[in-house]
């Protein structure tokens, strides 16, 4: 019986994979936030939903699924 190899990512693949999604997450965020204030950058508006977690991709998006979860309550 044929088996079919897949390859495993290695987790430098699956982390950067994270850091495209999590990017993309951001980037909309950022667009949603820059249509209700024109005239605002983007990347003023990005530096200001990432400055609590500057260090980490991951910890950003943390950071404002909690500060979204809080908001939503």
């Amino acid at each position: 019986m044929a088996t079919k190899h897949q390859r495993l990512m290695t987790i430098e693949d699956r982390i950067e994979e994270l850091r495209g999604e999590i990017d993309g997450i951001i980037d909309a965020r950022v667009a949603a936030i820059a249509g209700e204030s024109p005239g605002v950058p983007a990347g003023v508006i990005r530096n200001l939903l990432t400055a609590r977690a500057p260090s980490c991709r991951c910890a950003q998006y943390i950071e404002l699924c909690v500060k979204d979860a809080k908001t939503q309550d």
